[in-house]
């Protein structure tokens, strides 16, 4: 092991050698998404309401789901969107912000981010 002028460790370990965990990268994922302008709350399927309702237990990664392969990372985002929002810009923000910050975090390639408009809520 490699130390720093200080005595501390220098770890010399390349993130992109492994797969990351998908909650990980789910809530990685979703910061991006909730930081999109439109974007009302993630929506969850019916296995976080399960986790929700018996475990009284809310998922971190909840409305994303990870696909990883040899390929890349392919992501599904299922949102609720305010009233009056232009879907498919927000929707097309939503890609590029989520696809930057999950090649930037794990250095993989993402071959997709698929919008799930679930629902419109008011603001």
């Amino acid at each position: 092991m490699k130390y720093s002028d200080n005595q501390e460790p220098i770890y010399d370990y390349n993130i992109s050698d492994d797969r990351l965990d998908d909650d990980v990268i789910a809530v990685a994922a979703a910061r991006a998404v909730l930081n999109t302008d439109g974007v009302a709350e993630l929506s969850g399927g019916i296995g976080d309401s399960i986790s929700k309702t018996i475990l009284r237990k809310e998922t971190l990664s909840k409305g994303i789901k990870i696909d990883q392969s040899d390929e890349g990372i392919r992501l599904d985002v299922y949102i609720m969107v305010y009233f009056g929002v232009r879907i498919p810009e927000m929707a097309w923000n939503i890609q590029k912000n989520v696809k930057e910050k999950i090649q930037e975090m794990t250095e993989r390639k993402v071959t997709a981010v698929n919008i799930h408009v679930q629902g419109i809520q008011e603001k």
